[in-house]
């Protein structure tokens, strides 16, 4: 045993090299980000009105959604934007309620599908645009909405869209609000976490022409992107969606105007299923679109296989031809780094350096070491008000053990400073977001300032779980009663 113990304490020092470079590797990807929240605090693309009204095909893909499909249709019918111009398409999927009778009774074209192998929303969406190919031909439509069955949209929405779509932007996000954004600590975690993406990543991406990220509902498309139909079918297709969109050199913008809600799980056991099956497609999607993306940062184009748009005219102008290389590279390698695991790095590299190597190399050559670190505030602070005692132990098992307790007591430290330290970007959401925020009682408000960092907190574990974990997509129950109307009395 003494001989294993002093081998693997012997690689610490290479241990610690590698250690320091992979995070080096990942932070590498994410060194922009804060010019990304201070972009985002102070701007984001605007558009004008448009001059074209364009018509649009609303899918909806919906498993047992009777209690909330019908408000959703209630609020597309409120928009202030021409109905012959609107068609609502639904696919009811493997229903066993009164999704498919009360979408129909609304006037929506509904598909019923029925297939309990491929469960997926991205099967779905594959079968609904099969239909409306075979039905109504693709192209007779400019562009698609897609909504989940628990979303309501703002009475302005589609104009909103239109506008940005009307401007020649080809894929659309918009802001995301949370129609039960009080009910509970749970769903006002996930109902921040849609508005710091908003702040932290699509303002600034749209306003730099760059690509943000489609989140799973509430976007719109040019029908070039189903031209051949929809082909995301992974337990996260808005990533893969993304992703791929990305690698063929497409913007993905973001319209600050177009505000719509959804609902929020309120429940920690249906919170965790629905982050692991997230990470799941994360994961996938790195490993499925990853190496496309990486290889853009230095080719550009010029692996790519397929081209959505293959009768986009190509600018001639030496200059613009740069610029956009450069963009599109930038773009790649911005969403190449959103899509690096990292707090699977992070928490492997800390148990095989940090506990294992480290508490080895402590066995052979003993510990001398503070017992708290200082290397954070919080680290500080402790030092500061109760002091600091040096650990100095022989080599030996004693020194092995008191080590892995002493970096499990810096882990934690640092945990805790990072939570209390995101706990001020709540107040900062708070803040600058009050006139988009329903109206929140004001100790509901302190509780969700220092509840939010969970959502982190909870994804970071998930994540571990889910590259473990054989993981297949489970519905989400949605049964809130909020209207739109409610909504408007409440804002």
């Amino acid at each position: 045993m003494d001989t294993i113990l002093n081998a693997i304490g012997y690689g610490y020092p290479v241990g610690k090299i590698i250690y320091n470079a992979l995070g080096v590797a990942v932070s590498i990807f994410s060194f922009h980000k804060l010019a990304y929240a201070i972009i985002g605090l102070f701007f984001t693309r605007k558009f004008k009105e448009a001059k074209n009204k364009h018509k649009y095909a609303i899918c909806i893909a919906a498993r047992n959604e009777e209690q909330v499909i019908g408000n959703l249709i209630d609020s597309i019918d409120k928009q202030d934007y021409p109905k012959d111009l609107l068609t609502i398409f639904v696919v009811a999927d493997n229903c066993t309620d009164k999704t498919a009778e009360i979408a129909r009774k609304k006037g929506c074209i509904v598909y019923e599908r029925f297939d309990d192998k491929h469960k997926t929303k991205g099967y779905a969406l594959q079968y609904l645009f099969k239909n409306i190919e075979k039905d109504y031909k693709t192209n007779s439509f400019e562009g698609y909405f897609i909504f989940d069955a628990d979303n309501l949209l703002k009475e302005d929405y589609v104009s909103r869209m239109n506008d940005a779509f009307d401007s020649g932007e080809k894929l659309i996000t918009s802001y995301r609000n949370t129609k039960n954004f009080d009910e509970n600590y749970m769903a006002s975690t996930f109902a921040i976490h849609w508005i710091r993406s908003i702040r932290q990543n699509h303002r600034a991406r749209s306003f730099l022409h760059l690509a943000t990220n489609i989140q799973g509902t509430g976007f719109l498309f040019s029908n070039e992107i189903v031209a051949d139909g929809w082909k995301y079918t992974s337990l996260t297709e808005d990533r893969a969606l993304t992703a791929d969109a990305v690698s063929q050199g497409y913007q993905i913008s973001y319209q600050d105007k177009a505000m719509f809600y959804d609902e929020q799980p309120t429940k920690f056991s249906v919170v965790w299923r629905q982050r692991v099956r997230w990470r799941k497609g994360h994961l996938q999607a790195f490993v499925e679109t990853g190496p496309q993306l990486f290889l853009n940062i230095f080719f550009g184009k010029k692996f790519v296989k397929v081209n959505w748009n293959k009768n986009k005219k190509k600018e001639t102008k030496l200059y613009k031809r740069i610029l956009e290389s450069i963009r599109h590279r930038f773009a790649s390698f911005d969403t190449f780094g959103q899509l690096i695991p990292g707090s699977v790095i992070s928490i492997f590299k800390w148990l095989i350096v940090s506990i294992i190597m480290y508490s080895c190399y402590c066995y052979g050559n003993g510990l001398n070491k503070p017992l708290i670190t200082t290397s954070n505030y919080l680290g500080k602070a402790l030092v500061y008000l109760f002091g600091n005692k040096i650990i100095n132990l022989n080599p030996g098992y004693q020194a092995l053990y008191m080590s892995i307790l002493v970096t499990i007591l810096a882990r934690i430290i640092y945990r805790l400073s990072e939570y209390f330290k995101n706990c001020l970007y709540a107040v900062y959401i708070f803040i600058i977001e009050r006139k988009n925020i329903i109206k929140i009682k004001w100790y509901k408000k302190v509780l969700y300032t220092f509840t939010w960092p969970l959502f982190d907190a909870i994804t970071r574990y998930a994540t571990v779980v889910a590259l473990f974990k054989k993981v297949e997509w489970d519905r989400i129950p949605h049964e809130s009663k909020v209207t739109i109307n409610d909504i408007n009395l409440k804002r």
